[in-house]
């Protein structure tokens, strides 16, 4: 009888521990943040939130600019100090995924505590990173609490599947060979400016193919803040969801800034 007793408070014990343990999220990091903006210019209210993310004032900040072109990403090396006015920040870029898989190239990155890729186009990030050891000690970050944030390209190659990705050209949405992101955030598709360059409905293509997926566009100087299974619009501007459903004839709905999505239940918080 003893023996029956003691297993079944073994087994109690066993259950009771499985029930506690904290769901996993589906979609955003389970710990940390990402901060997914649309591109134009960054408003204070999605600057001052990264910063907050990282720590605040003891922010420790890499900047990967690889996404530009090469000229651009020279001005960067004279002008990143201005980068959100962070003091504690260093530049981070290579085009050869050689010294991506080195741990000197990397050793930034185990210390930082914020991540911000700039915008230019995303193939070129997943060219130089993708399955590296920098993208691992990325996914390191965030499962230590950090937050990582980017704008425009560096906003898309956050999602785990890529819209945009053709070399030849930015108005291809499903490009063979540059369809996976860095898959921070999973099943979503991200497009970006979709304000100024009237891209409000490209993302039914997408989500047409691959119904499994969330679309989200966003306007520019516009963001949304990602944490476990849910998102917040913060920033200027709008949020197009493209869930594949008809809304007043239209393939997507609005989010305003401070609204709140549950991404389980694909519906407004």
């Amino acid at each position: 009888m003893k023996r029956v007793l003691l297993f079944l408070f073994s087994s109690l014990l066993a259950i009771s521990a499985i029930a506690s343990k904290p769901i996993a999220p589906k979609f955003g990091p389970a710990k940390g943040a990402l901060v997914i903006a649309g591109g134009g210019k960054i408003p204070p209210a999605i600057s001052d939130k990264f910063i907050a993310l990282a720590g605040g004032s003891n922010a420790s900040i890499v900047y990967i600019p690889t996404a530009a072109e090469d000229a651009g990403i020279s001005k960067i090396y004279d002008d990143h100090p201005s980068l959100f006015g962070i003091k504690n920040l260093t530049v981070l870029h290579t085009r050869d995924r050689n010294i991506a898989n080195t741990d000197e190239f990397v050793a930034p990155l185990k210390k930082a505590t914020g991540v911000w890729f700039g915008g230019g186009r995303q193939w070129r990030l997943v060219d130089s990173y993708f399955n590296t050891l920098t993208h691992k000690e990325l996914q390191k970050l965030l499962a230590r609490g950090g937050v990582i944030g980017g704008t425009s390209a560096g906003a898309s190659i956050q999602a785990s599947y890529m819209v945009r990705g053709a070399r030849e050209g930015n108005t291809t949405m499903m490009a063979p060979g540059y369809e996976t992101g860095l898959s921070f955030f999973k099943q979503v598709a991200i497009d970006q400016h979709i304000n100024t360059r009237k891209r409000e409905s490209d993302l039914k293509e997408v989500i047409t193919a691959h119904p499994d997926l969330l679309g989200i566009g966003l306007y520019e100087s516009t963001a949304i803040v990602v944490q476990g299974d849910q998102f917040e619009v913060i920033g200027d501007g709008k949020v197009a969801i493209t869930d594949g459903k008809q809304y007043d004839g239209k393939p997507y709905y609005f989010l305003d800034a401070g609204e709140k999505f549950d991404l389980k239940k694909r519906r407004k918080r």
